[in-house]
């Protein structure tokens, strides 16, 4: 009866550590980007779902922009293709374009069904729907790397009007050219710039990684906050590499264009989203701007 008791305050105290966090952030838009290991797995992909769709049950107002590209790299091999890649980019010719709408789509409407078995409304979406994402084509290195687009405009209307409607907003990182040709989109360039556009309070990142370390070879480097400053100095010092390079970037472009914080979180922990947001400690690396870090200290 004891313990019994016992675990009850404690779930008790989990809910009261969680109040202000709920009050501060109730009705401001939070971007969380999805894919890598946590969405190939089944099981973590539903605790991710569940976190967003609680998320949105308390007050905020979530939009999920999400990636596919392991299960794209699955079908081009099946269709006996070779993925390819150019600076971690997917070379996408007309026939992986092709395959990369089918199966972004698939993952998108699966989605969709797993927010609605929780008993919230979703909608799925492309950014070619109301001219969300407006791209133009992109060069790696001064190389054609085919149908790959980078964002040059993100007409937020349609998110505006889904999250007004008490929606939950799901993006496919597709979109459209001045000539209305499709393109496919990095989904960590996609989620930066759909978070600048709604003016979102928080974007999370869900990665392969614990989250940012001075070192990769030490584990007490590990960073759990620092300022866009202090990781523009990480970049510039060549401390970060591979993946991470880019990532950061959009992290400190989206705390520079308003976003007051950029989480990079390890998706294959259960439940990292509300570990990072709900708790006084956290589990990941937040980058915040220097406003947020004068007022955690007054």
């Amino acid at each position: 009866m004891e313990k019994d008791m016992q675990e009850v305050l404690q779930k008790a105290e989990v809910l009261i550590e969680a109040l202000p966090y709920i009050q501060k952030f109730n009705r401001k838009i939070i971007v969380v980007k999805y894919g890598g290991s946590a969405m190939s797995n089944e099981e973590l992909q539903k605790n991710v779902i569940k976190d967003v769709t609680l998320l949105k049950l308390v007050g905020f107002k979530p939009i999920i922009v999400h990636g596919g590209g392991k299960d794209i790299s699955r079908w081009v091999e099946k269709v006996g293709k070779e993925a390819k890649f150019v600076n971690g980019l997917r070379v996408t010719d007309e026939e992986t374009m092709e395959i990369a709408e089918m199966v972004l789509g698939k993952v998108n409407k699966r989605l969709v069904t797993m927010v609605q078995e929780l008993g919230v409304k979703a909608i799925g979406i492309s950014g070619k729907d109301g001219g969300l994402l407006h791209v133009e084509k992109k060069y790696s290195g001064g190389q054609d790397i085919g149908f790959v687009g980078e964002i040059t405009r993100v007409d937020p209307k349609v998110l505006y009007d889904m999250l007004e409607k008490d929606f939950l907003p799901i993006v496919s990182p597709i979109g459209l050219d001045d000539q209305f040709q499709t393109y496919n989109i990095n989904a960590d360039d996609a989620a930066c710039a759909i978070a600048k556009a709604v003016g979102a309070d928080k974007l999370v990142f869900l990665t392969d990684i614990e989250g940012l370390y001075r070192d990769i070879d030490d584990k007490s480097s590990f960073i759990n906050r620092l300022t866009a400053a202090e990781a523009e100095e990480l970049i510039n010092g060549g401390y970060i590499g591979g993946g991470m390079l880019p990532k950061l970037a959009n992290c400190t472009s989206a705390i520079r264009s308003g976003v007051r914080r950029v989480h990079i979180l390890d998706g294959r922990i259960p439940h990292c989203l509300l570990l990072e947001i709900f708790t006084r400690k956290g589990i990941g690396t937040a980058i915040v701007d220097e406003g947020e870090v004068k007022e955690m200290e007054s």
